[in-house]
């Protein structure tokens, strides 16, 4: 595993590789960035978007958060890390995709089905439970169609519930929305298997999850 020495050697690899290589490209995106997909994805160290998707620095503009979430549009007080990263991928960059990616195994879900963070304090949970309780109606559906189990079946239909969830509350925010409508925007959803490297893709039509 790396350790933060292991990151710095590879930091040197880069350097004297991929960055020389590409220098001409390292100068380019110095002077801005415009990438066509905006990926909105899970912290997880296993669900990297840039190594799943094979890009290139530039290619794509990233959000990582427990559980790959999106809150609804709200206008109140707090931080809106999610929005206001949203809102300039959509009106600034113009960015023409959105892909939601969620992934097997995903510890924010689990804690969302099983509600292990329930009553924690603040620094001992109490956070995590507050932003997976944006999952409380899904944890409800998934319930009701597999039960409670925490086994990997209801795992897995508790992650494609939160792909859904997600998409959903893009679609509350009015510059997503009317782009949408324009056909300026188009919102996908996804799902990585870790064990096997599948990438499965959302019909949202059917609602049914399907490899790539």
């Amino acid at each position: 595993m790396a350790n933060f020495n292991a990151l710095l050697a590879g930091y040197r690899r880069f350097r004297e590789t991929g960055w020389t290589a590409e220098r001409d490209r390292w100068a380019e995106l110095a002077e801005g960035q415009s990438p066509q997909v905006m990926v909105i994805a899970c912290s997880d160290s296993r669900a990297d978007p840039a190594t799943i998707f094979d890009t290139a620095p530039g290619e794509i503009f990233t959000v990582r958060n427990v559980a790959n979430l999106v809150p609804p549009l709200e206008l109140g007080g707090g931080r809106h890390g999610v929005s206001a990263a949203l809102e300039f991928a959509v009106t600034v960059l113009e960015v023409e995709e959105i892909v939601v990616m969620g992934h097997g195994r995903c510890g924010g879900c689990r804690a969302a089905l099983t509600q292990s963070f329930k009553g924690a304090p603040p620094g001992e949970g109490g956070f995590i439970a507050h932003w997976i309780d944006l999952l409380d109606e899904a944890r409800e559906r998934v319930v009701a169609e597999h039960g409670e189990a925490d086994e990997r079946p209801v795992l897995r239909a508790m992650e494609h519930e939160t792909v859904k969830v997600s998409l959903a509350n893009l679609r509350t925010f009015p510059c997503v929305r009317t782009r949408e409508t324009q056909g300026r925007l188009r919102l996908r959803g996804a799902w990585f298997a870790i064990a096997s490297g599948e990438l499965h893709l959302l019909d949202e039509a059917t609602g049914m999850f399907s490899p790539a």
